[in-house]
């Protein structure tokens, strides 16, 4: 296994987190705004962070997924010496970096692209795109047509077949390797790219760096058709992102307990890969907006750390910050922050606490960290699973009630009794084989078996 068993990823959107300005204006100098996030370095350290997800980074013309040079810093957010400043200093603070890779599409500016409308036919670079057509016309009124992600044509389809576009994102790949040392990559929209070339770029990346990390955008479908040993380590584990907020919501605990054992059980579908787990990202609403009452954030996080798979917070959601995807914006999701005041000004200031003691408990349990899962019970609003190594079992509990669950369930291993590692120690007797416990209301029992 990678070093990604044992990581707890901070993900920062960075022009949005920076303050950069919504458009990209060529003519202008770079801005070493990414600097503001050796601000953040003792925050996320302190929260237990060990990996820190970059979102795009490279020279675009707006929102970062319409790129224009892959082999630049975006100039609103510094330049290489800054990029490097700032990877330096995480990894002498014990944080591994990866940042996204956007290799699906680029923006209209895209220096090939813009070749393309120059020249027409005439190009070199015409077949770099998906469906060009000198018959047709585009929504832009180019000469041609091509075709644009998902109907969007500010976002022009790359052809991942084409050698010389391999060759091209390749190239700039073992440049950001080279020059930054990054130790992984997040595959924008993984479901939609071609699977050789992701098979082409893994061998490339290990062939640099052994334990390179490589994870994949993957909304649905089968997760192992992209996280195997000859593609991608890990997947988006958008099934239990759905799963976490509802369970509490709906009151209804038994849908993350179905995915997670279809997902982890004795029969689990995906016992053997490590996905990515998240409450909320740059995408959707964050998870302070869409659980309908703030002390869910407790159990939900709880739930977050000790289900099997790599565990991510989406800056600011520490606190539980407010955020709503809008129909044609996502600007209230990816905010300027400053660090005193958030955490001062939220309404949620003790949810950072909690999860600095999740966060720690994960990592000095390796049950927590590698552990199988079964589990033990699930109601409307209580759930309990067993995490156990050969030499560790832990027992989780979660309670999304407003009032305090008295539950028994057989503990199905030896043990005499139970030791809470998040309650101050509180200990269980096990009594054949059979466990009393009483859990507070929108809280956690996570229950070490002695």
């Amino acid at each position: 296994m990678s070093w990604a068993k044992d990581a707890f990823f901070y993900h920062i959107y960075p022009l949005g987190f920076c303050g950069a300005p919504k458009h990209n204006d060529y003519s202008l100098s770079a801005t070493p705004r990414l600097l503001k996030m050796l601000e953040w370095i003792e925050h996320i350290r302190a929260m237990g962070v060990n990996a820190l997800l970059l979102g795009p980074l490279f020279e675009s013309i707006s929102h970062g997924y319409d790129t224009v040079d892959h082999c630049r810093i975006d100039r609103r957010l510094g330049d290489g010496e800054t990029f490097q400043q700032l990877t330096n200093c995480l990894h002498e603070n014990g944080i591994k970096v990866v940042v996204d890779g956007v290799f699906n599409h680029v923006g209209r500016d895209f220096w090939a692209f813009k070749d393309v409308i120059a020249k027409k036919e005439q190009s070199e670079y015409v077949h770099w795109f998906g469906c060009v057509d000198f018959a047709a016309r585009s929504p832009y009124d180019d000469p041609f047509n091509y075709e644009g992600w998902e109907g969007h044509y500010n976002l022009v389809k790359l052809n991942l077949k084409n050698p010389a576009v391999k060759n091209y994102i390749f190239s700039a790949v073992k440049e950001w390797i080279d020059l930054y040392d990054i130790d992984g990559i997040r595959l924008d929209v993984a479901y939609c790219l071609n699977i050789n070339f992701m098979k082409e770029l893994a061998a490339l990346c290990k062939a640099i760096k052994r334990d390179f990390w490589l994870m994949g955008e993957v909304i649905h479908g089968d997760y192992a058709r992209w996280a195997n040993p000859l593609l991608l380590d890990s997947v988006t584990n958008y099934e239990c992102y759905k799963g976490l907020y509802s369970s509490h919501n709906d009151k209804n605990y038994f849908e993350i307990a179905y995915s997670l054992n279809r997902q982890f059980g004795d029969k689990g579908i995906y016992k053997e890969l490590l996905l990515y787990n998240f409450a909320d990202n740059h995408d959707v609403t964050r998870v302070g907006s869409i659980v309908n009452h703030p002390a869910y954030l407790y159990p939900l996080h709880a739930l977050l750390f000790t289900m099997p798979g790599i565990p991510s917070i989406y800056y600011g959601s520490e606190w539980g910050i407010a955020g709503k995807k809008g129909c044609d914006s996502d600007e209230d999701l990816r905010p300027a922050l400053d660090l005193t005041l958030v955490g001062k000004n939220s309404p949620n200031r003790d949810l950072v606490k909690a999860i600095i003691r999740f966060a720690r408990i994960r990592k000095e349990h390796k049950a927590l960290r590698e552990g199988s899962y079964r589990q033990l019970l699930v109601r409307s609003q209580q759930y309990a699973f067993l995490r156990q190594t050969q030499d560790e079992a832990i027992v989780v509990i979660v309670n999304s009630s407003f009032q305090s669950a008295s539950l028994e369930f057989e503990i199905p291993i030896g043990g005499l009794m139970l030791l809470d590692l998040v309650n101050h120690g509180e200990k269980f007797p096990v009594r054949n084989r059979k466990a009393y416990i009483q859990i507070p209301p929108c809280w956690t029992r996570i229950l070490l078996v002695k």
